[in-house]
């Protein structure tokens, strides 16, 4: 066979390989959002790695979220941020301080509980990945690549775990050696909420400078 011809077919062959595994990739994402949208509300604890091994740097949190369609309550780096729909409410105890603000001028400290289930879907491609067993679980893992050039973000991995169609882990791979994880524990759903469960409360914090 012509060298050529050959080269051809094998460069068509990874193309139409490449091209199914990015829809695999993208249906399987697209499955696990439709699969949470699907309850009334989420609840989980999630462990925070921040890892830097040029800049020696190594921070470890814990947390804990729970979401409710646009609304969420997320407890992190000691501080608790409230959002009801309309403001978004960041209580840090140490300081005795509370500031409002809306979601577009609040700082999330780099997690967003309500983007989870949206972000991949623009402005990245599709790879699928490894698969991997983790605590007992078949982890299936997603490459996510920036589709634009003025980004910090070298690619993403998403871990779901297959069998609940849940998402298990997050990996950010910053262009600067940064490592982001965030690992989802004891994920809960459609747990009984109390009706003002989103709701701020001015009269729990008669001490608390508001800053608004």
């Amino acid at each position: 066979m012509n060298n050529k011809i050959l080269f051809l077919i094998v460069c068509l062959n990874a193309f139409f390989i490449e091209a199914q595994t990015s829809m695999e990739a993208k249906k399987l994402l697209e499955n696990v959002s439709k699969q949470i949208e699907s309850y009334d509300n989420i609840k989980f604890e999630f462990n925070y790695v921040l890892n830097n091994r040029k800049e020696q740097i190594n921070q470890e949190s814990k947390g804990e979220i729970t979401v409710a369609g646009d609304l969420y309550k997320l407890d992190f780096l000691e501080a608790t941020q409230l959002y009801d729909g309309k403001s978004l409410h960041t209580i840090i105890p140490e300081n005795e301080e509370i500031t409002i603000t809306t979601p577009e001028e609040g700082d999330d400290f780099g997690i967003n509980p309500t983007a989870l289930l949206h972000f991949y879907k623009e402005g990245y491609d599709y790879q699928w990945d490894i698969t991997q067993r983790i605590e007992g679980k078949k982890i299936q893992f997603v490459k996510l690549i920036p589709t634009e050039e003025d980004t910090e973000i070298l690619l993403i991995l998403i871990g779901i775990d297959v069998s609940r169609k849940h998402i298990f882990r997050i990996i950010e791979v910053g262009i600067n050696g940064t490592y982001t994880t965030l690992t989802i524990n004891d994920m809960q759903v459609n747990t009984p909420l109390l009706e003002d469960y989103f709701v701020f409360d001015k009269k729990k914090y008669p001490d608390y400078y508001i800053n608004d």
